[in-house]
């Protein structure tokens, strides 16, 4: 282990203090690694075993639980980055688990190719990113997990595991989204395909039109989102088709206005002002639904799917079986209206297609995800209280990366192949090497 990068006192706060993005989660943890190669990486949870230190890993801290949260020893992949290999024949790309997914969407773009579907944040590393189950909105094409053809990681004992649909297929069938408790994840091979082009429709539309008319807008498009503003009654919606070109795309100061003075430094400016003065917000609500126009633009994938984010925010997310999310949706604004609360993020709504991997969020069924969210700094969880009881009386599912207060008992009914997973776990880190409070909770003991 004597080669190791040891990070001891570089984590994102003072005095050794680990701290999440949304800072709502810290961690102390008692020593930090950055492995410059898996064999690196091997050593130091070997050594780490041998301590008696718990390990986890953790990429850019985008997570709003503390899934990646340790006061064991934990390794940071910031090494571990860059593409392994490109293979056009099969169209896969192996790349590092400490690889951001910004830089592996430009990078894949200058091969001429790309993922099927995105998120729209592309500031975690691949293997935080898919571990959580983080996805973007599609009628076929599902999460960034999803599109995951092999795995590579370290378990427990030290050993490098491979996994794919024809080598350890029951690890596969579970470690696409592992939560960070079967091992930790040194690469990825993800199912890429030619670069294409996307068309985007934004336009702001009434919120009851789109409830009236999902189905359609869901039909009729490949992806398909919306946000609501609540305290009011309006939404901006998003449709993303491919097209045939040619390239149009949002022009340089639309885009610096639309994307970053608007979206950013106004939005920031106004949550400002609503955390001073919630009184405020509904009047803020209802001037932000109608500030963005319609526009319609076409571009790469990596362009069209992702946006900056620079307002920091703190978020809940569940998805719920597709035909319910038109009825929670009512219900929970029902509920923002009835109650005393100011809300000044807008509610995110997409969907995904079943898959067929363990523990995703859309784990053998439809699902659509409502997404709510609070500006960072201001108290959160009386919203977020009255939404999940509204999300979980649908049977929703949490998304492993963002604030809930679920428990293994409650997971293990709304995921019929709960089980199947534990029992991996107890094979694979039986002494639980990578249990942390966070799994203690969702997995159970």
């Amino acid at each position: 282990m004597s080669s190791t990068r040891t990070a001891s006192g570089r984590a994102n706060g003072r005095n050794g203090t680990w701290r999440n993005w949304g800072g709502n989660v810290s961690a102390r943890p008692a020593r930090e690694v950055a492995p410059a190669s898996v064999e690196e990486l091997a050593d130091a949870v070997r050594a780490a075993a041998g301590e008696g230190l718990r390990v986890k890993a953790v990429g850019t801290g985008h997570s709003f639980t503390s899934i990646a949260a340790t006061d064991g020893l934990l390794i940071r992949p910031q090494l571990l980055t860059g593409i392994r290999d490109i293979d056009r024949d099969a169209m896969t790309v192996t790349v590092e688990a400490g690889t951001p997914l910004k830089r592996l969407n430009l990078a894949l773009a200058r091969e001429g190719l790309s993922l099927t579907n995105m998120g729209d944040i592309v500031e975690q590393t691949v293997s935080g990113a898919t571990s959580t189950g983080t996805h973007g909105t599609g009628r076929e094409s599902a999460s960034i997990a999803a599109q995951i053809r092999g795995l590579e990681m370290v378990t427990a004992d030290g050993s490098v595991l491979t996994c794919s649909e024809r080598e350890n297929p029951e690890v596969f069938a579970a470690a696409r989204i592992g939560l960070g408790a079967l091992g930790v994840v040194t690469a990825i091979t993800f199912a890429v395909e030619p670069l294409f082009l996307l068309t985007a429709r934004e336009e702001p539309m009434p919120f009851e039109r789109v409830l009236a008319d999902f189905d359609e807008l869901w039909t009729e498009n490949e992806h398909f989102e919306f946000y609501w503003f609540p305290h009011t009654g309006n939404t901006n919606t998003k449709r993303n088709n491919r097209s045939a070109g040619p390239e149009q795309p949002v022009g340089r100061l639309q885009g610096w206005f639309e994307d970053e003075f608007l979206s950013n430094g106004a939005f920031q400016a106004a949550n400002w002002i609503g955390r001073a003065a919630p009184g405020t917000i509904p009047a803020i609500a209802r001037f932000s639904s109608k500030a963005l126009s319609a526009r319609t633009y076409t571009d790469a994938p990596h362009k069209v799917f992702t946006s900056p984010r620079r307002v920091r925010f703190v978020e809940m997310e569940y998805a719920v079986p597709r035909e319910a999310v038109v009825e929670t949706l009512r219900e929970l604004k029902a509920m923002v209206d009835r109650s005393r609360l100011r809300i000044s993020f807008p509610v995110e709504v997409r969907t995904a297609p079943a898959d067929d991997i363990t523990l995703s969020t859309a784990s053998g069924r439809d699902s659509a995800y409502i997404a709510v969210h609070m500006f960072r700094g201001t108290p959160y969880q009386t919203y977020f209280t009255a939404a999940e009881r509204i999300f979980t009386a649908h049977e929703g599912r949490p998304h492993w990366g963002k604030v809930h207060t679920r428990d293994a008992e409650y997971l293990s009914r709304v995921y019929p192949r709960f089980g199947e997973f534990t029992a991996l776990r107890d094979r694979l880190d039986p002494d639980r090497l990578f249990l942390n409070d966070y799994l203690r909770r969702v997995l159970g003991p």
